[in-house]
């Protein structure tokens, strides 16, 4: 059987492209941990923060009872931060500049909140990308498939001498 370095090369390259690219993904997979990460340290911060201005969140049932005049009996209440008053504002850093603003308690846990659910998903979708990838990688088949085992065993021990 003869061998074909050209060919042995193109699958090499494929072997090569394909690994590239799986580690690419998981790189992104891990930035997406750290943001996910800081994510959660800043809403953990929030609820701090909620907590000590707050005895504690009232319950949507303690806001329809509180049959106030000119009021709807039921109002909506934020599960995170209650009925917390709008106009107490948090200082937070603007993503991708280096800036800090006073925005509204609830806009920013809502930011947060919803950053949170982008960030998930998008690490579901690198998750399964990684699993097509790697399945891929698997089906081109192994390198002792088609090529020898020592020619595989050369290459393995091959070393750069000056």
């Amino acid at each position: 059987m003869e061998l074909d370095p050209k060919k042995i090369i193109e699958v090499l390259e494929k072997y090569e492209a394909e690994a590239d690219q799986i580690f690419l993904i998981r790189r992104q997979m891990v930035e997406n941990d750290r943001g996910r990460n800081a994510n959660r340290e800043a809403l953990t911060a929030l609820s701090k923060k909620d907590r000590t201005t707050r005895t504690s969140v009232p319950s949507p049932f303690d806001s329809m009872m509180k049959n106030t005049q000119g009021k709807p009996m039921v109002q909506e209440v934020c599960s995170t931060c209650g009925s917390h008053d709008s106009s107490e504002t948090t200082w937070m850093m603007l993503p991708g500049a280096d800036l800090f603003v006073a925005v509204p308690f609830h806009a920013v846990h809502t930011m947060l909140e919803k950053d949170e659910e982008k960030i998930g998903f998008e690490s579901k979708k690198l998750q399964s990308l990684l699993k097509e990838k790697t399945l891929f990688l698997s089906e081109l088949g192994a390198l002792a498939d088609s090529i020898p085992p020592g020619v595989i065993r050369s290459l393995v021990a091959l070393k750069d001498k000056p």
